[in-house]
């Protein structure tokens, strides 16, 4: 009888948990959907098996219907652009942009694009619940695990065992959120092999005045147009 007792009394609470975090991730949306454009300030942070290998800032700015661009500032001059159809990646050394039908992007910003469309987690992850190892960087913070639509699938169609929701064996994305106002503090992104990108958001504004013209990318003259997916050595995370 104890035993039973015992299966249910942490059944209750691991689901109190789950509807917890849903809870803290409706905030999130009802904070941001709303608006037609949001700007903010980005710290993004690649790492590799517990080593960081670069660290970049600049600012994002996201526009509805399903349109952001990233601007980087330091440590060099780069731009990542989803115009609503194509994403860009240009970087200007190298005179050349990299043009890939947003769709097929792989690119991990991409996920972030729902700050731009409906706002809804449940577009991006099939299940959101508290996340058991990532520790927020504020006591009134929280982190909660998202997994990932689709991420899996393909191995359960081959009959493998399915890896825990939070495991280290598929991607997973972690969103870090103040728990009181539902901001958004940070996105996490976790790889097989030990890779990992961070943003890190401050200074978000609401609506503020943002031409459309900032979403559509102008080729500068004498930059050439590769057609494809984005290089594997300029995007910050490779799924």
């Amino acid at each position: 009888m104890l035993r039973w007792f015992t299966v249910l009394f942490f059944l209750s609470f691991s689901l109190s948990s789950i509807t917890g975090a849903q809870n803290i991730a409706a905030r999130m949306e009802a904070r941001y959907r709303s608006a037609r454009t949001l700007q903010a300030a980005f710290l993004e942070r690649y790492t590799e098996n517990g080593r960081v290998v670069r660290t970049e800032a600049g600012m994002a700015y996201f526009r509805r219907p399903g349109k952001m661009r990233w601007e980087y500032q330091s440590p060099e001059k780069n731009l990542f652009l989803v115009d609503g159809k194509s994403a860009w990646f240009f970087v200007p050394a190298d005179h050349t942009v990299t043009r890939v039908p947003a769709k097929q992007s792989t690119d991990w910003r991409t996920p972030l694009a729902l700050l731009a469309g409906e706002m809804k987690v449940s577009r991006v992850c099939s299940r959101i619940e508290p996340a058991i190892d990532e520790k927020p960087e504020s006591s009134d913070h929280v982190v909660l695990f998202c997994k990932v639509r689709g991420v899996g699938s393909e191995a359960r169609k081959q009959g493998s065992q399915q890896p825990s929701l939070q495991s280290d064996a598929s991607e997973a994305v972690f969103f870090e959120i103040a728990e009181d106002s539902g901001e958004l503090v940070r996105v996490l992104v976790r790889q097989p092999g030990g890779v990992s990108v961070e943003f890190h958001f401050t200074d978000w504004q609401v609506d503020l005045p943002v031409d459309e013209s900032l979403f559509h990318f102008r080729v500068p003259s004498g930059v050439a147009i590769v057609n494809g997916e984005l290089p594997a050595d300029d995007i910050k995370v490779n799924p």
